[in-house]
């Protein structure tokens, strides 16, 4: 896939075959750990889409640990077997742990309605907005969430 790139400079390759790169540098080293911190972050969805679904595979193949820090809620969920939820501030500590019993390999186009999924999401989501942000999640995806100050 990066064939085409080879003889381009670094300021001459995309953000997404810039992340290719580093994420190979990284696996080069066959490492038992990945650290990855917001590795998709800046990347359009198709490009983010596609690198997550190389990350899932590369990993079952190598079945090293990757230890993932993201702020996208479907992103966790998708690549997750564990998400550990930090509390906010510079004094952050673990908030919750939630595991994410969803069989592999897993395609996201079929997860987009499956229960489990939309449940991890769900779960996600409430610790987010109910305890750090004290913002009620909706009841449907037609209601708005309210604030505290407005549920009292």
């Amino acid at each position: 896939q990066m064939q085409h790139a080879a003889h381009k400079k670094p300021d001459e390759i995309s953000g997404g075959m810039k992340q290719r790169v580093g994420i190979a540098r990284a696996l080069a080293l066959q490492p038992k750990v990945l650290l990855m911190d917001e590795p998709f972050g800046a990347l359009d969805a198709l490009t983010r889409a596609h690198l997550q679904d190389a990350l899932m595979k590369i990993q079952a193949e190598l079945n090293n640990t990757v230890i993932m820090i993201t702020h996208d809620v479907d992103e966790a969920v998708l690549l997750s077997d564990k998400i550990v939820m930090m509390t906010n501030g510079p004094a952050a500590t673990i908030g919750e742990v939630l595991e994410v019993n969803l069989p592999r390999p897993r395609e996201r186009v079929a997860l987009a309605d499956d229960a489990q999924y939309q449940k991890c999401r769900q779960a996600v989501l409430k610790f987010l907005y109910e305890k750090q942000s004290k913002v009620e999640i909706p009841a449907s995806k037609e209601d708005k969430p309210k604030t505290a100050a407005q549920t009292a």
